[in-house]
């Protein structure tokens, strides 16, 4: 799957990914290959990335929102958080 993570001020993450742990608004989700297309918003909280290599990156976002579809994600995050 292929992976952008956008905030208003610049691209912070591109790439092909395993899965991706969300904290949506109605409690958090993971998304993997073939996931059904989705629009959702984020809550404050950690987005877990699986890189194809299976290195984990983490990203503390303020919020946002994040649509699936045929395999690609997009998160646009309000912000980054300081951990």
């Amino acid at each position: 799957m292929k992976l952008d993570i956008i905030t208003p001020d610049k691209k912070i993450y591109s790439g092909s990914v395993r899965s991706v742990r969300v904290p949506g608004q109605k409690g958090s989700f993971q998304v993997l290959k073939d996931h059904a297309p989705i629009v959702s918003t984020l809550d404050k909280g950690i987005v877990v990335v699986v890189a194809d290599d299976d290195s984990v990156t983490e990203f503390n976002i303020s919020g946002g929102v994040v649509e699936v579809k045929q395999d690609k994600i997009i998160l646009l995050a309000d912000s980054l958080l300081k951990e």
